[in-house]
């Protein structure tokens, strides 16, 4: 049957407080291991780092999700090679490129297709700023382009680079539900019109969490539509450290970011039975 695996993102288990105290990776694995969480998502770094995740969690029964971030269509050559050594659940590619013209956006798109064609492991395209899919409208025009295109979902970004008015048009959510139809996995933190990340904890977010959670559903709606009957739905909890996450005059997080990712993780998890229930 198909399954909700959620992940805990490495970068997000990165404290960066002012008292200079950063735990190791091996305490960082064995914290995401006791609380339960499916794998991990990490940058692929190098091939030690590789070797070292994957001693952890493959005997755990844990999986793994690796992001990468290729300029060019043959930066991916060298991470294919690397990943067919390790069982990675997917491969997670920001493309860091900018091109304004959309024929070169989809010259890349093509050539990065052919070649996840022969992958070791599915390959998905994040939505992300600062990168190929730093806008909606030019991503959607991707999407007329290639109406496969298989997307990882960050929305976050959307939200906060389109400022969606409030409340959000219904002109808008479609334009995100189109969006959400592509996605085969997703990165979790909920934004707000001006922030990439708040402190879903705090009252006063509560409308920005229930609009990612309305979102949310709609997308694990339509992966289980899409997808295979045994397959699995990843969902990555990624609360940035600073400057992601907002910090106060000390230089430090407003909020306390694991709990609120093992919180992130119940609100996905209580999605996806909502969901699977209908």
């Amino acid at each position: 049957m198909q399954q909700l695996k959620v992940y805990q993102s490495l970068w997000a288990m990165e404290r960066r407080h002012t008292d200079g105290v950063e735990p190791s990776l091996h305490e960082k694995l064995e914290k995401i291991y006791a609380a339960g969480y499916d794998g991990v998502s990490m940058t692929v770094a190098n091939a030690e780092m590789a070797r070292e995740v994957d001693a952890f969690l493959t005997p755990r029964g844990m999986g793994m999700e690796w992001q990468c971030f290729p300029k060019t269509v043959d930066d991916l050559l060298p991470v294919f090679e690397m990943a067919a050594k390790y069982p990675v659940h997917h491969l997670d590619v920001q493309p860091d490129v900018r091109p304004r013209d959309l024929k070169e956006a989809v010259r890349l798109v093509d050539g990065w297709r052919r070649l996840a064609a022969q992958a070791p492991c599915p390959v998905y395209i994040e939505t992300h700023r600062d990168r190929l899919t730093t806008d909606l409208h030019f991503t959607l025009d991707l999407l007329e382009c290639f109406p496969d295109l298989k997307l990882l979902g960050d929305i976050s970004h959307f939200l906060v680079g389109r400022e969606f008015a409030w409340p959000v048009s219904e002109e808008n959510h479609a334009l995100m539900r189109r969006i959400l139809d592509n996605c085969w996995a997703f990165h979790g933190r909920v934004a707000s019109r001006e922030q990439v990340q708040i402190e879903i904890s705090f009252p006063c977010h509560r409308p920005w969490v229930e609009l990612f959670k309305d979102w949310w559903r709609y997308g694990f709606a339509s992966w289980q539509r899409r997808a295979g009957p045994d397959d699995e739905l990843v969902f990555v909890c990624e609360l940035g450290p600073k400057p992601y996450a907002i910090i106060g005059r000390d230089g430090n997080d407003l909020s306390d970011r694991w709990e609120e990712a093992l919180l992130l993780r119940e609100i996905a998890k209580d999605l996806w039975i909502d969901v699977s229930a209908r």
